[in-house]
């Protein structure tokens, strides 16, 4: 039975990631790029400036359950950086060689203008819970601006069931894993530190949540840029020709690389890189709206902002792990010299692993231990961020009395993903990689509702966009 739900999920799934399903992601993004005037670049300086200089703490009326901007932009990055700037990343160029990045930054320009009209509409449609949250999102933006509640009910239960597998399972088994290739740690004594860790964190709520976040995001993302720009200044002088092959073989065969993987092709190049691209900062799929939705703001646009500012800061993590991948020669076991690379290098190398060998070939012993404190970094905070967006579906399906059970249930699942290696053997990790694809495909499947609702209110995200550069001119809103 469950090898058969495995299968159907692996047909469902080639074509939640298929061609027609990424053209529907980037389209959209290339549409509210246009409609909106080109956001990206807009509003480049004063998204910087937005995020990064020193706000008036937020004032609230008593009892409100709003937070700041920063810290709610935090919370998402909590889910969006995750394993999939290394390990996803790494993966897309294992299967679709160097000139993926250049696919993956494509999707993420247009994918700044997608996030950024999920988030606008996500404040516009907002409500709050029984217990005076903030809740939005797509289900939100469906039922009460698109007036299509069946979709929003859809895009809930799938949101639900994925939180499971890409928030709580496969991050705490990455988690595990980091602690046991880099400080020999037991994955069982991983799932009892992982549990304690997470339910410190959850039990507090959402604010709680954000301030944990506000704290570790900024730590976690300097000190894996600082990390990678070591290791890469060790590599100074093959920059210029790592990015030129990026570019080259994002449209030349890259089976003439020396060095180059069976199955690299143009067509590879472009479907991993935009799909990885898209999973990596999660643009058009719905997820982070659900919690800047939660921001204490003056207008729904200002929010838009961090939305551009999150994909853009998420792309520059990829890029530190791009170039370090490509210019110490770990992608083909060949230095872009011609000279073979150090260490065991393996065509069978994907994902962490071929980041890992990356970092050990341009640190050393040390690079092992770096890159498995950013591994377990990068998945604890996305099981963190994670866990709002399933609790948040589970709300909007069934109420606010289900929120114990879930957070019950999570903490179980973390503890299975982190320990099912000791529990069950080889074949823990086996299920979890299926766990991993059911849901993959459950994450593509919520970008459907969440597309169409963008699309049907692209009129809604426009207004609001001309109202706040109206008011932003007459000096009403300060920016």
């Amino acid at each position: 039975m469950i090898d058969t739900i495995f299968r159907i999920n692996g047909i469902i799934n080639s074509y939640v990631w298929g061609v027609p399903m990424l053209c529907f992601i980037v389209g959209t993004g290339i549409y509210l790029t246009i409609v909106l005037g080109l956001p990206q670049f807009r509003y480049f300086v004063i998204f910087h400036r937005e995020v990064l200089t020193k706000k008036k703490s937020v004032t609230t009326a008593s009892g409100d359950k709003s937070i700041s901007s920063f810290a709610a932009m935090a919370t998402a990055m909590a889910a969006t950086l995750g394993t999939g700037n290394i390990a996803g990343v790494a993966t897309a160029l294992h299967l679709g060689g160097p000139g993926a990045f250049f696919w993956m930054l494509l999707s993420a320009f247009f994918g700044m203008a997608t996030k950024f009209g999920e988030i606008i509409l996500a404040i516009q449609y907002r409500q709050k819970d029984a217990h005076g949250d903030w809740r939005g999102g797509t289900m939100h933006i469906m039922e009460h601006g698109a007036n299509k509640k069946w979709l929003a009910m859809t895009f809930a239960l799938f949101a639900f069931l994925a939180s499971f597998g890409i928030g709580a399972a496969v991050q705490a088994n990455s988690t595990a894993e980091g602690l046991s290739m880099g400080f020999g740690i037991n994955p069982l004594v991983s799932g009892v530190l992982m549990v304690i860790l997470v339910a410190m964190v959850i039990v507090g709520g959402l604010k709680r949540l954000a301030t944990i976040a506000s704290y570790i995001i900024p730590f976690m993302a300097i000190f894996y840029v600082i990390s990678a720009m070591i290791v890469l200044s060790m590599n100074y002088h093959r920059i210029p020709e790592g990015l030129s092959i990026v570019f080259k073989y994002a449209f030349e065969d890259p089976m003439a690389m020396p060095g180059a993987l069976a199955g690299w092709t143009v067509r590879q190049a472009i479907t991993r890189g935009i799909a990885r691209g898209v999973f990596s900062n999660e643009a058009g799929l719905g997820s982070a709206p659900m919690v800047h939705c939660t921001a204490n703001i003056d207008h729904p646009v200002r929010q838009g902002l961090y939305g551009l500012f999150e994909v853009f800061f998420d792309t520059i993590i990829n890029v530190m792990t791009t170039l370090t991948i490509i210019c110490t020669g770990a992608l083909t076991g060949i230095g872009l010299t011609g000279t073979a690379a150090s260490g065991a290098w393996s065509p069978d190398l994907s994902g962490a692993k071929l980041a890992l060998f990356a970092f050990e070939t341009g640190m050393g012993p040390m690079g092992t231990y770096i890159l498995s404190l950013g591994l377990v970094l990068f998945a604890y905070t996305t099981i963190l961020g994670w866990f709002w967006y399933g609790e948040s579906a589970l709300v909007y399906l069934c109420g606010v009395k289900a929120k114990p059970f879930f957070k019950v249930i999570w903490l179980v699942v973390v503890f299975i993903g982190a320990a099912g290696s000791s529990l069950f053997g080889t074949t823990a990790k086996a299920f979890l990689d299926n766990v991993w694809d059911i849901a993959d495909t459950l994450n593509g499947l919520m970008a459907i509702p969440n597309l169409i609702g963008l699309l049907l209110l692209s009129g809604v995200v426009r207004k609001l966009v001309k109202d706040f550069d109206e008011k932003r001119k007459s000096g009403e809103l300060k920016v």
